[in-house]
């Protein structure tokens, strides 16, 4: 329940201003009030202590004992901190190997590819403990490149690998090495990764296609992926990944605005020149880390320090993988930075700039894994391209299209993919329904998971609910429209690229080297804290052998020590302090870049603001128009799905429901007469689609695609086997049965008006073999019934 109070308290916060003055108004009293209520908040919660009477005057024994504590434990600290650092310096040593915690072999080199990228397939290998399921669908986690150490989908046992594999799936990860391939593209990448699902299919050809799971980074480029190669996925799972980048709540999303208050795409091309054309990530990681200074400057390390006896070995695992930053080409990151960050062209959408990918090519479901908590990837961001390239909830119904959103309410970036927690509640039930998210009806679903602590057995329960398009903006589609602001942003990025490339770039990479870059690189404050607090400093040749002798004899002290409390409260009276420095400096950031980007976007006239209520509109009538043309057209199978359809429709919930798991079941039965199996699916679609939007011209309609009456028959023997129920009832209870015979001219034998009729009097017909024709397409021409094959599998009666 803490989780949808929270969510709801996230949706309720919008926007309500109107030209540049009002809405520099607006947001000066916004950012004033989150401060304000943040300090509060932080100062309630520290100080709750005092006021519950728990800090209290320590004795000269507790004292003495607190003392002893704090000095062997900074010991301890201390010698960690030295082990973080050589263990950063034997990892450069080895050469960067992959992080994983599971046994696993290369089944797939990508050095080996036509177009060779550092990326590679994996086979995980399950423990002695664990059984893997050949006949389930395999999962693929593709590791995130987004400037941090490779392995982050693995590195600990509860994990997304982890949770794989506990539940019996062919496990297989797409992982990276340090350095990029001289040469290699987002493109070339794109193609090795195709590959390598292919292989996988290939590895399981009876199984469904794999389940793909892409991290931040890997999801957006995952989707990417799937939008040009739809054929290859069978589910996608993004977790974290900004698919809409100028997405965003006002007080809330400071990333958004950085783009533009550092002039655009120059600094990723001087990063990639200073290193000679391979831009280094620690650059990102240290962005990242900027982003929560309390954590980064103090809240882990004193975490560390506090509980040093037990969290010393998470540390130093956690600080191998995200102290080795990676690589990238100067191409690579330039296009990411030019087409996602900056012009966010991935997902397009109404009067803005596309990067040529049309994300309705996605022919699979699609699940998006967001956090509120998330300060690198909003839940806007992560969503609303949703609502970029389906308008209305008519458009993703008419595409055919399955989204399933699963929102949490606090964990940060890097806990939707490392948290133990989260890999054992979100990741673990998102893995079980896969074979439910498989089978959901085309529609925009929220999986909602509830906490059972009644029943330690089964912890949770997951449901999936349906959702609106306007759900993801909380009923109330923003009423003011970003895009001017962020559109100047990229102009603003071409210009300052264009003046790089042609004044600074020539010389820049006359001047640099490999050697210089790597002497950079090794430079960046990031690196030298490991290394000045290694065992290269002559200065802590003692520390290993103190720590060892504080370890035998270690004195830990007493829970109870009234000093820890008091610890506590100068801890997090600092990391106040710095969460009070980040809140006032990213609301300067967010009037700033308003300030310069709305008068620019005023001095430049006002760009229109995007209509999307008239768009969609505009959208649902041409495609309600298009959906009349398609009544008359279909044979005996559009009939059958359209009248069940039309049952459902007009029977109560349980009554509905069954007729969905009916039609479920119904598309894989008669898969095995269709060369198609997504003609299926789209007849299920067009159908479903023209009961909701015209239900009385689709019942009126059906005597067109059943003329002979001999079609009309078969057709209602087929419902009436399929659903008995309607032999037994009344006129009152279902007379939409009796209205369907009356309009196909079919007699109505069995079917009493007073009474169930006895076992005597029903007639046991057999359904016959329907064969699904070709879907019917809006604009050709009606076309004969299907025909019954000779010889085809009759489909089982209920």
């Amino acid at each position: 329940m803490g989780h949808d109070i929270n969510i709801a308290l996230h949706d309720s916060e919008r926007d309500a201003p109107t030209g540049l003055f009002e809405h520099l108004n607006h947001l000066q009293r916004l950012n004033t009030r989150n401060v304000l209520d943040a300090v509060q908040q932080r100062q309630a919660n520290t100080f709750a202590p005092a006021s519950l009477g728990q800090l209290k005057q320590p004795s000269p024994a507790d004292w003495q004992e607190y003392f002893t504590d704090l000095g062997q434990r900074s010991v301890l600290f201390w010698d960690t901190l030295r082990q973080r650092g050589d263990n950063t310096l034997a990892h450069e040593r080895a050469g960067y190997p992959l992080l994983l915690k599971f046994d696993h072999e290369t089944l797939v080199a990508g050095t080996d590819l036509p177009r060779p990228v550092n990326y590679s397939l994996l086979q995980i290998l399950c423990g002695t403990e664990q059984q893997v399921d050949s006949n389930k669908q395999p999962v693929i986690i593709i590791d995130p490149r987004g400037g941090h150490g490779a392995g982050i989908g693995g590195f600990k046992q509860d994990s997304v690998i982890g949770e794989s594999l506990r539940a019996g799936h062919p496990t297989y990860f797409i992982a990276f090495s340090h350095s990029p391939a001289p040469g290699q593209t987002l493109a070339d990448i794109v193609e090795a990764q195709a590959r390598f699902i292919e292989v996988v299919s290939e590895r399981h050809p009876d199984s469904r296609k794999p389940v793909v799971i892409g991290n931040c980074q890997a999801g957006w480029a995952l989707m990417g992926l799937a939008a040009t190669r739809p054929e290859l996925p069978g589910l996608i799972i993004v977790n974290g990944a900004p698919l809409s980048y100028w997405a965003g709540v006002n007080g809330r999303n400071p990333m958004r605005y950085t783009g533009g208050l550092l002039g655009g795409g120059w600094m990723a091309r001087l990063g990639s020149d200073l290193g000679n054309d391979r831009f280094d990530g620690t650059w990102l990681v240290s962005n990242f880390e900027s982003l929560d200074p309390a954590n980064a400057l103090w809240g882990k390390y004193y975490h560390l320090f506090s509980e040093v006896d037990s969290e010393a070995a998470r540390f130093l695992d956690f600080e191998r993988w995200w102290g080795s930053p990676t690589l990238l080409n100067g191409e690579e990151i330039e296009q990411i930075v030019d087409d996602l960050f900056i012009g966010n062209q991935l997902s397009g959408g109404l009067g803005r700039k596309s990067s040529g990918l049309d994300l309705k090519r996605i022919e699979v479901p699609v699940v998006v894994f967001c956090s509120y908590g998330d300060n690198i990837t909003s839940p806007q961001q992560a969503l609303d391209w949703i609502t970029d390239v389906y308008p209305s909830d008519l458009a993703l119904q008419s595409a055919g299209r399955t989204i399933v959103y699963l929102r949490h309410a606090s964990i940060g970036h890097l806990g939707i993919f490392v948290s133990g927690e989260v890999a054992r509640r979100e990741h673990r039930e998102l893995l079980g329904a896969v074979d439910t998210i498989n089978e959901l009806p085309a529609g925009l679903y929220e999986m909602l998971i509830e906490d059972r602590p009644e029943t330690p057995e089964t912890p949770y329960a997951v449901r999936f609910e349906p959702r609106r398009i306007a759900d993801i903006h909380g009923d109330v589609v923003p009423p003011r429209d970003d895009d001017g602001e962020f559109a100047l942003v990229a102009r603003a990025s071409a210009i300052n690229t264009r003046i790089y490339d042609g004044f600074v770039r020539p010389w820049l990479r006359q001047v640099i080297d490999e050697p210089s870059a790597d002497l950079i690189r090794r430079t960046h404050p990031f690196h030298q804290q490991q290394v000045l607090w290694s065992s290269l400093n002559p200065t802590l040749w003692w520390l290993a052998a103190s720590a060892a002798q504080v370890s035998s004899e270690r004195h830990p002290v007493s829970p109870n020590n009234p000093l820890l409390a008091w610890q506590a409260l100068f801890s997090n009276q600092i990391q106040d302090t710095l969460n009070a420095y980040r809140d006032v400096r990213d609301a300067v950031q967010e009037l700033y870049f308003y300030g310069i980007y709305g008068a620019l976007n005023s001095l430049a006239g006002h760009q229109p603001e995007r209509n999307l209520q008239a768009h969609a509109e505009q959208h649902d009538e041409a495609l309600i128009k298009r959906l009349q043309d398609a009544l008359p057209l279909g044979g005996l199978m559009e009939a059958l799905i359209r009248i069940l359809f039309l049952l459902g429709r007009d029977s109560n919930p349980a009554g509905r429901d069954s007729v969905e798991k009916l039609v479920l079941q119904m598309q894989v039965l008669l898969q095995d007469y269709s060369a198609e199996p997504l003609d299926l699916r789209e007849t299920l679609n067009l159908q479903k689609l023209l009961v909701g939007t015209h239900p009385q011209q689709s019942l009126r309609s059906l005597p067109l695609l059943l003329p002979e009456a001999e079609e009309r028959q078969q057709v209602l023997a087929a419902v009436a086997n399929l659903l008995p129920e309607l032999r037994t009832a009344d006129a009152a209870e279902c007379p939409l049965w009796g209205e369907l015979h009356a309009l196909l001219g079919v007699s109505l034998p069995g079917f009493s008006l007073t009474q169930p009729p006895g076992a005597a009097d029903v007639i046991q017909a057999q359904i016959p073999p329907i064969i699904p024709a070709p879907v019917a397409q809006v604009a050709r021409p009606p076309r004969k019934p299907a025909k019954v094959k000779k010889g085809a599998r009759k489909t089982p009666a209920k």
